[in-house]
């Protein structure tokens, strides 16, 4: 075998070794955007419960809203009896409480409506995050999948790129006992 020959080999022989440090370099890549997307998983999660706290803390304080009004209902009540007590009084009273029993109820009915759109936005909003949450699950087993399928494959590379260095390694061996 001639020096070219040799030479050729040697050349063949470091190129399957960057064949072999590139698929390594692919893999830490894959490995580094698993990573990533299971730090996004984890932020997604974190903000879903703090959006379900921002709704329990505002439900809570819309509740606390609608008993002040059930409060102001039964006042109202009450003064509806002590007007009727008082005969000179009760147009010039009734015509007030009338108006203000239609500011609360349309209050209310504001209210109620507002809760009913919140309350579906969020249900809604718990959707798409569950949608996101299970496509990211999805995509991470996909990337799994994948990263194995490359590990494998590497190996199988590794173990066929050994194999043709040995026979390469014979063949110098062999060429440099011959010269």
């Amino acid at each position: 075998m001639s020096q070219e020959s040799l030479d050729d080999l040697k050349y063949e022989l470091e190129l399957k070794n960057a064949e072999i440090d590139e698929l390594t370099m692919e893999l830490q890549e894959k490995n580094e955007e698993i990573n990533k997307l299971k730090l996004y998983s984890t932020k997604l999660k974190y903000e879903r419960k703090n959006l379900e706290d921002k709704l329990d803390t505002k439900i809570d304080y819309d509740k606390s809203r609608m008993k002040e009004l059930d409060d102001l209902t039964e006042k109202l009540k009450e003064k509806d009896l002590i007007i009727e007590d008082k005969q000179d009084q009760v147009k010039y009273l009734r015509s007030l409480i009338d108006d203000y029993k239609s500011q609360l109820n349309s209050n209310t009915e504001n209210l109620e409506v507002q809760l009913r759109k919140i309350t579906k936005n969020y249900e809604d909003l718990l959707k798409q995050k569950d949608s996101i949450i299970e496509k990211l699950d999805e995509e991470i087993s996909n990337l799994i999948k994948s990263r194995d399928e490359i590990i494998k494959s590497n190996k199988t590379n590794l173990i066929s790129l050994k194999l043709q260095n040995e026979k390469y390694q014979e063949i110098i061996d062999k060429f440099t006992k011959t010269n």
